[in-house]
């Protein structure tokens, strides 16, 4: 897929700086590709939309991975955690962005909280990351959690406050180790939950920790040659147990988010079409217009970036022209777009000779 053709123009304005007050009363676009039908609906709504499905969210929690601090010197300087690599207890080296007021460089050191927190730059990895040793007498990741920032993308353009703190992680989030939220589930409540439940719906739970990936452009003209992001997921034997018997009752199986997808996807049992393998590995399966789905069947995602894997991912769900007409129509009806904004809702179009 050419890179340009995941294109198109957005206002502004319709990039959501703050979430609705209620976290279910955030629209939905409903769209059917089958016969190109879009509706204008609430999440809150899901209950009486949805057929009985296995709905499969992931339980990844954001952890406050931007950190800000200074040189010994007294210049400013801020790293944002990406990966750990090793370690534990007061000593870690982890996968960084990093950034001063004079240039980085091998056997620098930067200070947070006053020297609480000491990160050394040992090397870079890549273009974009350095490798860190940080160090704490607390605990790294103590002084992490206490010195921290939740890692809000770079659309919204304010600083994140105590109020992102419980609103840009999801009511599932369990498992820490993600830089930004899957941000479908964000427009989930205990009492939809409840309701959902109420009406015969079942959920099942995946982690798949968010990484730098979702925050990268795509710097090339053809999606082929996107060095795609590594993620790492688990499985648990009990999600994998649930869509086998999803598979059994003809329930189908419901991604709450595009991370979820990635997961049930590179986890896809190669011997049994519509189930997967649990356990733990990492994946970087790139998806675009073309791939055969062999667990998903219906998808609850936030609109994504123009020139994204995520938005190539949505088109290969749904259709290139289907989405493309989906977001017009979100586009003219100004939704609020992005991590903090609405949502659509997606039956897999179904390929030839398919029985799913």
């Amino acid at each position: 897929m050419r890179v340009d053709e995941l294109d198109f123009v957005l206002p502004d304005e319709l990039i959501a700086q703050t979430p609705v007050e209620v976290r279910h009363d955030a629209r939905l676009l409903a769209l059917d590709p089958e016969g190109g039908r879009i509706e204008h609906r609430f999440v809150r709504e899901l209950p009486s939309l949805l057929p009985k499905s296995l709905i499969v969210v992931n339980d990844t929690k954001v952890f406050p991975a931007r950190l800000l601090g200074r040189r010994p010197s007294g210049g400013k300087a801020e790293i944002f955690l990406v990966e750990k690599l090793e370690g534990s207890g007061k000593h870690e080296r982890w996968a960084t962005l990093g950034r001063a007021s004079k240039r980085l460089a091998p056997g620098h050191e930067l200070l947070f909280g006053e020297g609480r927190l000491v990160a050394r730059i040992e090397r870079r990895r890549d273009d974009e990351t350095w490798e860190v040793s940080l160090f704490a007498e607390e605990g790294v990741d103590a002084a992490i959690e206490a010195l921290g920032a939740m890692p809000l993308p770079p659309y919204v353009r304010r600083a994140a406050s105590s109020f992102d703190e419980e609103r840009y992680q999801t009511i599932f989030a369990s498992e820490r180790g993600a830089v930004a939220a899957p941000t479908a589930g964000l427009h989930f409540t205990p009492a939809l939950v409840a309701a959902l439940e109420a009406e015969g719906h079942r959920f099942a739970r995946v982690t798949l920790h968010v990484g730098l990936g979702t925050f990268l452009p795509v710097k090339v003209d053809d999606l082929d040659r996107h060095p795609m992001h590594t993620e790492r997921y688990r499985i648990p034997e009990v999600t994998a147990a649930a869509i086998a018997l999803a598979r059994e009752e003809g329930r189908p199986v419901l991604a709450v988010g595009t991370t979820v997808v990635r997961a049930l996807e590179s986890s896809a049992d190669p011997d049994a079409r519509g189930l997967v393998r649990a356990g733990a590995a990492s994946t970087d399966l790139l998806i675009q217009p073309g791939y055969d789905f062999r667990v998903v069947d219906s998808l609850i995602t936030n609109f994504h970036l123009p020139r994204s894997t995520l938005l190539a991912l949505v088109m290969a769900f749904a259709g290139v022209e289907e989405t493309r007409a989906a977001y017009r129509a979100a586009i003219e009806a100004r939704y609020r777009f992005y991590s903090y904004g609405d949502a659509m809702w997606i039956r897999r179009r179904k390929k030839e000779g398919s029985a799913r």
